[in-house]
């Protein structure tokens, strides 16, 4: 374990099936947005971190 920032690592991307449900969940649950929504080829995604800093995506194919 370290106190350090982890730069570079690696990304957990995981599905749902509403990007604007689940935006707004974790907005909610007091995760922080770093990169909205936006498309790439097969859906759209969107970046957050998480309480503890773990920077996460969620992505559609909608």
């Amino acid at each position: 374990m370290t106190e350090q920032p982890i730069s570079n690592g690696a990304l957990v991307v995981l599905y749902h099936k509403d990007l604007d449900e689940i935006k707004n969940k974790i907005i909610i649950s007091g995760g922080l947005i770093v990169r909205d929504v936006f498309g790439f080829p097969g859906g759209k995604r969107f970046h957050f971190t998480d309480p503890s800093g773990n920077e996460l995506a969620i992505w559609s194919e909608k």
